[in-house]
């Protein structure tokens, strides 16, 4: 796998930040610094001056410090339990997406570019500088030619060619350790997830269709605001859409300033989480405080669709049934739930799960749930998820981080907050709505219709079958261990029954004929018959019973 010119200076880069964080023997195992010709003494370097940080926090600082596609990679493992211990995913989740702005200048190139226009055309003001700068885009306040105040986010320059370089080299470097080293698996399937994802995030039509949708669904919840998307004014790397000004709602000083009701406020933030998942399973997956404000009203402005997640009907049925078992503290029953899911392997050992996953279920069994802090649940989960290799689909880890960023939004807002209180009667409609024809009815169709199909292709498919049987085309072969033995004893078995039977029926039929015997002597013929008969019979019997006996108890074997 030769290292093409154009990948060698960023190789170079990667490989001397990882070794500058202490990672320079997994450079050596990985065997790079044969195809980057690196000097030995390179990959001897001393260990960082900050040898008091943790492996988790230079794994952190390294991604920081390459950039963009490393940062976003950093974000999509901190959502995967399953693969870092817990102590990356805490580290992962801190990692700081903030860089300089991009000069005016390229911004304004890349507008125009876009948009097929002077800026000055475009808009009646634009600011040059912008009001946020992150690693793929910036945004810039302006205001349209009708007088309409507007944000323009835009992609930065060059950033979609050093995301398909990286992408590059992040393929190479996971086949180089699926080849080499022990932990290595399924790392090509995870850089192409995240090469999928890192796509679309950098698609604008589509973060503006995202937001679209959210509006259709609160289309009548009069407490949350979506901004409206200038489509004329958009493309796959500008968007621009309506401003709205508000107070983040993390600032609690200036939410009481403004003389809002911080209750009111926690519980319009706690319907729009639960309503997004469990009505809509669309839902937005980074509500960090910069992306939820306070706006005039007690109305909540949300902003940035980027990042969504989605949960299919099933999934949040499956979330419901989730939380049963743990209330009622059926232990096999959530084990047997998390399979059902896919979260657990059939085949996993289940003695170790289901001790860790009691222990947690007791920690938490007849606490008030208004105690319950999601961000604490999770970190007792986090072990089990990993110790256990727990598959978490990606979509339930951002609706895992969406709850506990909300929770501590309200527990800002209003410290007696109750989330699990406000979900309740949402539970229980949509518990409701499982029942509905319309939730069951189009999956049974579908069912329906498989069968249908199977019935309609048996006939034929049965007549294939049975031809090429007939013509020698298929065989089958049967495989019994120790098939001789087994015949013998299932034989040995009907004999013993037959002569138990034949037993039981002579025997009883000679007791019913001995009260008419004629006992006089000298017995007749027929009396020395009958008492033969029955000393002959009760002898068997004997030996049956002795045969049993002797073998233990078994009637087919008397090893």
């Amino acid at each position: 796998m030769p290292v093409t010119p154009r990948h060698l200076g960023r190789y170079r880069q990667i490989v001397e930040v990882l070794i500058s964080h202490g990672f320079g023997a997994a450079i050596a195992q990985l065997g790079l610094e044969r195809r980057l010709n690196l000097p030995i003494w390179l990959l001897r370097r001393k260990e960082p001056a900050t040898t008091e940080l943790s492996p988790a926090e230079h794994v952190r600082l390294a991604l920081e410090e390459l950039g963009a596609t490393f940062v976003k990679l950093g974000q999509i493992l901190s959502t995967r339990p399953d693969l870092l211990p817990p102590a990356y995913i805490v580290e992962l989740s801190r990692l700081q997406d903030r860089v300089p702005p991009a000069p005016w200048e390229k911004i304004k190139a890349r507008i125009e570019e876009e948009l097929g226009e002077p800026v000055e055309r475009l808009f009646t003001s634009i600011d040059p500088a912008s009001i946020a700068a992150a690693s793929l885009a910036q945004v810039h306040a302006a205001t349209l030619p009708d007088g309409r105040t507007v944000v323009v986010k835009v992609q930065r320059p060059k950033i979609e060619q050093i995301i398909n370089l990286d992408l590059d080299i992040l393929y190479d470097l996971s086949r180089l350790a699926e080849e080499r080293t022990p932990f290595g698996h399924d790392l090509v399937e995870i850089v192409e997830d995240f090469s999928v994802f890192l796509r679309a995030e950098l698609d604008y039509r589509r973060e503006g269709r995202n937001a679209d949708r959210f509006r259709i669904n609160f289309a009548k919840e009069p407490q949350l605001y979506i901004p409206q998307i200038h489509w004329d004014y958009t493309t796959n790397r500008v968007l621009v859409q309506e401003r709205i000004d508000g107070i983040k709602i993390d600032d609690i000083a200036a939410i009481d300033a403004a003389g809002y009701n911080r209750e009111k406020l926690a519980l319009y933030s706690a319907r729009l989480v639960i309503k997004e998942v469990l009505e809509d399973g669309f839902f937005h997956a980074d509500p960090h405080p910069g992306n939820v404000l306070v706006l005039p009203g007690e109305v909540i402005g949300l902003v940035d669709f980027g990042t969504m997640g989605y949960l299919e009907t099933s999934d949040r049925a499956h979330l419901i049934r989730l939380y049963i078992t743990a209330v009622q503290m059926d232990v096999d029953g959530f084990i047997d739930q998390l399979v059902r899911m896919g979260v657990a392997q059939a085949r996993a050992e289940r003695t170790a799960l289901r001790r860790d996953i009691r222990r947690l279920l007791i920690k938490y069994n007849g606490m008030p749930l208004k105690e319950v802090a999601i961000r604490e649940l999770l970190e007792d989960v986090r072990p089990i998820i990993y110790s256990h290799n727990l598959r978490i689909p990606t979509d339930l880890w951002l609706l895992a981080k969406t709850l506990v960023m909300m929770e501590g939004v309200g527990k800002r807002l209003a410290p007696e907050f109750d989330i699990f209180e406000v979900s309740r009667p949402y539970v229980r409609t949509f518990v409701r709505r499982l029942w509905l024809p319309t939730e069951w009815g189009p999956e049974a169709m579908r069912h329906i219709s498989s069968w249908g199909d199977l019935l309609s292709d048996l006939p034929g498919r049965t007549n294939r079958v049975l031809t090429q049987v007939e013509r020698g085309e298929i065989s089958l072969n049967l495989h019994i261990t120790e098939v001789q033995q087994t015949v013998k004893r299932l034989d040995d078995i009907a004999n013993r029954v037959i002569l138990s039977l034949l037993l039981a029926a002579f025997i009883v039929a000679l007791a019913l004929l001995i009260p008419t015997l004629n006992l006089t002597w000298p017995w007749g013929l027929l009396t020395w018959i009958i008492i033969v008969g029955f000393v002959v019979m009760s002898v068997l019997a004997l030996w049956l019973m002795w045969s049993i006996f002797r073998s233990g108890g078994s009637l087919g074997d008397e090893s």
